[in-house]
């Protein structure tokens, strides 16, 4: 089996690729192994950031993030959801940083307008009476399932070849090229690429050890609880430094919060602990009292994909989610990249980088089309849905809201 381009990992960076080089005319074949969406892309908070809470400690991301939320908004359709967002100021929370974020805001280019505690109670009736004031900001929601679907769905659409169930087995590297790469399930074949790109998140790591490459990921898994609430209108984010409990993510009748961060050795097997549940809806309840003792419809871990070197560097939680493309001829494997790091918010634009690089590599000369472009489906959520489906890509993350339309 031959394809110019194999992409190995059907989350959002991905299929993100796969239609970047379809668009581009480009001949590329995706390969996760377990359903689209099943790794870090489905198993998030499904917050679609505005960047203010990157501003003050890492502005270049978070021009990044602003950037991509008002794309998405046009071309992503149902995929997202623009709720707006609260940056709140509790009692004990240190007003110098409340400050410093709204001045990085406002640098970065990131609309940030304060409320006093009376107006963001008239804004989410529930909040906490602590609350002393408030920024809005433009965050949204984003229901992962769909946009990976609606991304696979364009790259099919335009000659990609998306193979949902066929894990990658091993490859062949002969004088620094990858030859082949074995490929099980569905597929059960091995494919012939011109170029590979491993785009599969926490996985990276294990992906790039099959060409005797070291690509040091540092995981770090975070819990979501998603509990029974309809009264909430934007996302909630604590103004404080990142740390527990600090996120709620509106849905329709339910609301998700999050998350911990606690580092692991495998993205497959790890522990999960009860006190990062119980904390997360505590710190969460800080916020909004109401989810404190609000049933629990489901919860959920996830891994994020960080990248070792830029962990090590900053060294602290929250202090960088950027991406990183790692051209691995360096490493002595010509036909071979990996792109790490990054957020689901700006999956688009690690997408971009990494097709401008293999179009490079290949001699492509094509523009890059897919921040003008609707996602296919994007106004019909029943057909978005359906994509879904097609691709076995339903996760956890909007999982109350992911065929919802259908009852």
């Amino acid at each position: 089996m031959e394809t110019t381009v194999l992409v190995i990992g059907g989350g959002a960076t991905g299929t993100g690729i796969a239609r970047d080089l379809a668009l581009r005319g480009v001949d590329a074949t995706l390969v996760d192994r377990g359903g689209l969406a099943s790794g870090t892309s489905g198993r998030s908070h499904g917050l679609l950031h505005s960047g203010a809470r990157y501003a003050e400690s890492d502005p270049v991301g978070a021009e990044e993030c602003i950037e991509a939320n008002r794309v998405l908004k046009e071309i992503a359709g149902a995929c997202v959801r623009d709720t707006g967002g609260l940056f709140v100021q509790l009692a004990e929370d240190d007003p110098a940083y409340f400050e410093t974020k709204r001045e990085a805001c406002e640098t970065v280019g990131i609309p940030a307008n304060v409320l006093d505690g009376d107006a963001a109670g008239e804004v989410v009736p529930d909040l906490s009476a602590d609350v002393e004031r408030a920024m809005e900001v433009p965050d949204a929601v984003v229901y992962p399932s769909r946009l990976v679907a609606a991304n696979a769905a364009d790259a099919r659409d335009h000659g990609a070849t998306i193979h949902p169930h066929a894990p990658v087995e091993g490859m062949t590297v002969v004088d620094g090229r990858i030859t082949g790469v074995d490929v099980g399930g569905t597929v059960d074949d091995r494919v012939d690429p011109d170029y590979v790109v491993n785009a599969a998140g926490a996985w990276a790591e294990q992906v790039a050890a099959m060409a005797g490459v070291d690509v040091e990921m540092r995981p770090t898994r975070g819990v979501m609880v998603s509990v029974e609430y309809d009264r909430l209108g934007p996302v909630l984010n604590r103004c404080r430094a990142p740390d527990d409990g600090d996120i709620i993510v509106p849905h329709d009748s339910e609301v998700v919060l999050g998350t911990t961060s606690v580092r692991v050795e495998s993205p497959d097997e790890y522990p999960t602990e009860e006190w990062e549940v119980s904390k997360t809806v505590a710190e969460c309840a800080a916020m909004l009292p109401p989810v404190a003792d609000a049933p629990t419809v489901r919860t959920w871990w996830g891994v994020r994909p960080l990248y070792g070197p830029d962990e090590d560097e900053r060294g602290g939680r929250g202090i960088s989610r950027g991406f990183f493309r790692l051209d691995h001829a360096a490493d002595g494997v010509d036909n071979f990249a990996s792109v790490v790091g990054g957020k689901l918010t700006t999956y688009r634009q690690m997408a971009e980088s990494a097709t401008d690089h293999v179009c490079d590599r290949l001699g492509v000369d094509a523009e890059c089309l897919t921040a003008d472009r609707q996602l296919p489906g994007a106004d019909a959520p029943d057909r978005l849905d359906e994509l879904v489906a097609e691709f076995d890509g339903q996760s956890v993350t909007d999982a109350d809201v992911v065929g919802a339309c259908e009852s």
